[in-house]
């Protein structure tokens, strides 16, 4: 399981990377403008919402566990769920997680 967690972090950074990319490339490098298109209708505000406070569910979880474990190398998933994403930081997390100690 260990490698399918890294093999979904990589996944997770990468696949929606496309998509940011594409959106930069049409529209310039506005973080304005990108902030504005995640509360351009109901359903994008939701998905950034929904995302948002997954975030904060998962840096609990890593700051709240790693005081616990000691495994302060999970503390890199945190950094990774903030400037990419929970699909990278959560998958990147459990590969940290699971690592023998």
């Amino acid at each position: 399981m260990r490698w399918l967690w890294l093999a979904l972090a990589i996944w997770g950074a990468l696949h929606p990377m496309r998509w940011f990319v594409a959106w930069f490339a049409q529209n310039g490098y506005s973080w304005s403008g990108l902030f504005a298109a995640w509360r351009a209708n109901p359903a994008t505000t939701g998905l950034m919402w929904d995302a948002t406070i997954a975030g904060v569910a998962l840096t609990i979880w890593i700051l709240s566990e790693v005081r616990v474990r000691r495994n302060w190398e999970a503390l890199a998933a945190i950094p990774a769920t903030i400037l990419i994403g929970v699909g990278c930081g959560l998958p990147l997390y459990l590969f940290l997680r699971t690592r023998p100690l």
